[in-house]
């Protein structure tokens, strides 16, 4: 099994010998790449759609691997059970959607060890959502793939109360990733290179207006933010 650079990074971050559910699984590639390589015991791939699922238990029978990956119809997280498995993903899908299926599915990831998690937008939300509701991102890292950046987190339950106070204390630890911003990745510095670009272009477009002064003022310390990161590189 052949992984994309964003789906391998999204597999390796799962600990391995942890039992995996991967949700919104699509194909099956990240299960059967967990398995075919040793480093999980079992897998349940779960989607919503019957389409996917059915791509999915092909794939599944294909490498046969039916004994160690159980495919499941599941809206989110409803059709998995507690202490069921110990490392939950999903990826490939917007901040908002995966917010609500963390929501929807909180009594269940009382007993989950791990979150691996990858949105395509409104990744903020997401980051958001774990500080406020006891879990602590402990591993993040961005990839540059197929001409887009991805971002994958991992995150766990934490009783530690100061971890909120540290996000809290710099929005943009939220938008851009305390992990991130600390370890200035290659890939992440070009992002924010590239983010300064888009930003100065849309300032600039909005400096010929007359209005939208609240809106100039929070774009003009965003520029001064994004500046002061690339030159303390």
């Amino acid at each position: 099994m052949q992984l994309s650079d964003r789906l391998r990074l999204v597999a390796e971050f799962v600990t391995e010998g942890y039992a995996v559910a991967d949700i919104g699984t699509d194909h099956g590639y990240i299960p059967i790449w967990l398995v075919e390589n040793g480093r999980i015991p079992k897998a349940y791939a779960m989607d919503i759609g019957k389409g996917p699922l059915e791509r999915a238990k092909e794939h599944i029978r294909l490498y046969g691997y039916e004994h160690k990956i159980e495919t499941r119809l599941s809206d989110g997280l409803k059709e998995l059970k507690e202490n069921e498995t110990d490392s939950v993903i999903i990826a490939g899908m917007g901040g908002a959607l995966i917010v609500n299926i963390l929501k929807e599915g909180k009594k269940v990831l009382e007993t989950v060890k791990e979150l691996i998690l990858s949105p395509h937008t409104e990744i903020h939300l997401v980051r958001h959502y774990l500080i406020e509701n006891g879990y602590d991102i402990v591993r993040e890292q961005m990839v540059y793939d197929m001409g887009k950046y991805y971002t994958v987190i991992k995150a766990v339950h934490t009783e530690d109360k100061s971890i909120r106070q540290i996000y809290d204390c710099d929005e943009y630890n939220y938008i851009y990733g305390r992990l991130l911003i600390k370890e200035k990745s290659d890939v992440f510095m070009d992002f924010i290179g590239s983010e300064r670009k888009k930003t100065s272009v849309i300032l600039e477009n909005l400096e010929k207006s007359q209005g939208a002064v609240e809106k100039k003022q929070q774009l003009k310390e965003k520029m001064e933010y994004l500046k002061r990161l690339e030159e303390n590189l």
